[in-house]
């Protein structure tokens, strides 16, 4: 049976400490307000384990792979207690990963899986179901324009473990439940005017498009302002992922049939807490679904919807 968020919340609020020091939260980029929304529940989650501090770094973009990199080595060279991570690529993190393991700092990996060769130098992985998420978002779009037409991906990192689910989740729900033909998918680097001018190429190439997915925050914001740029709002079925500000008035006026919105600050507090607890010595669960909200019109107001918006 798969742990709760709250029965794993309760374990760790009764955790004692073993060890005290720095827990290090290195994401994928401090530029964007889905990791911000990490960093406020790694900023609650610190105030609930006594003894530990909180740092909190990532690279200037997602891209910068190397960066985050260096910033994990920096973690381990200064002897930090424990290291939750984003990685942005599932190979080049686990040299550095290794080198906590080897280090006995525990590492709980955060939204994206590194590769299985590196299964052995993390603890727990936290994050939401991706291919399911990536499901979700084709079946919304296929009940809004029926299993035939044309549709596009605008992706983000090729290769980060989110995007390998999410986007090939997505991907072979619709091959396999319709007609649709698949139109990319296009990288944006997590770039937000890449994906404003990609969309924008997309949609004047492709003017027979029935619908368009974006697979994260920044670049479903692009996705969003190319299509109300174009005229094609409200003409494109469209889903995003993520539900920062600009993507909720997105969803609010029609711009976006929906976004998938993940547990960010889950993420943030109980990666903190899966810490803590590793470092007390107590025993965590293996993996943890953060779950995945599907935020439309209809329930963007309901309690649902508002306890994953940010």
């Amino acid at each position: 049976m798969k742990p709760t968020i709250r029965g794993l919340l309760a374990v760790l609020l009764a955790t004692g400490l073993a060890q005290a020091g720095e827990i290090a939260v290195i994401v994928k980029t401090t530029n964007s307000t889905f990791w911000q929304n990490v960093q406020k529940g790694a900023n609650d989650g610190i105030k609930a384990v006594k003894g530990h501090t909180l740092s909190f770094q990532g690279p200037a973009s997602e891209s910068a792979i190397a960066d985050q990199v260096g910033l994990v080595e920096n973690a381990v060279n200064r002897k930090v207690a424990g290291i939750v991570l984003a990685p942005s690529d599932p190979d080049a993190l686990i040299p550095a990963i290794k080198k906590a393991w080897e280090a006995r700092i525990p590492v709980v990996l955060i939204d994206s899986l590194v590769s299985d060769s590196g299964r052995s130098y993390y603890q727990s992985f936290l994050a939401t179901d991706n291919r399911l998420a990536g499901e979700l978002c084709a079946k919304a779009l296929i009940a809004k324009i029926g299993t035939e037409g044309k549709v596009a991906i605008m992706s983000y990192v090729a290769g980060a473990g989110s995007e390998l689910g999410r986007v090939g989740g997505f991907k072979r729900y619709l091959e396999k439940n319709s007609k649709i033909r698949i139109v990319g998918p296009f990288y944006s680097q997590s770039q937000m005017a890449t994906a404003l001018n990609q969309t924008t190429d997309v949609l004047a190439s492709n003017p027979d498009l029935k619908g368009i997915f974006g697979a994260n925050e920044p670049t479903a914001v692009g996705m969003g302002r190319a299509l109300v740029q174009s005229g094609k709002a409200g003409k494109v079925a469209a889903i995003g992922f993520d539900g920062n500000a600009d993507l909720q008035g997105f969803v609010r006026d029609g711009t976006l049939d929906g976004t998938a919105v993940q547990g960010s600050y889950q993420m943030g507090e109980l990666g903190v807490k899966t810490v803590a607890a590793i470092l007390a010595g107590q025993k965590v669960a293996r993996q943890l679904d953060t779950g995945v909200v599907l935020v439309t019109k209809a329930n963007i107001d309901q309690p649902e919807a508002k306890r994953v918006l940010y």
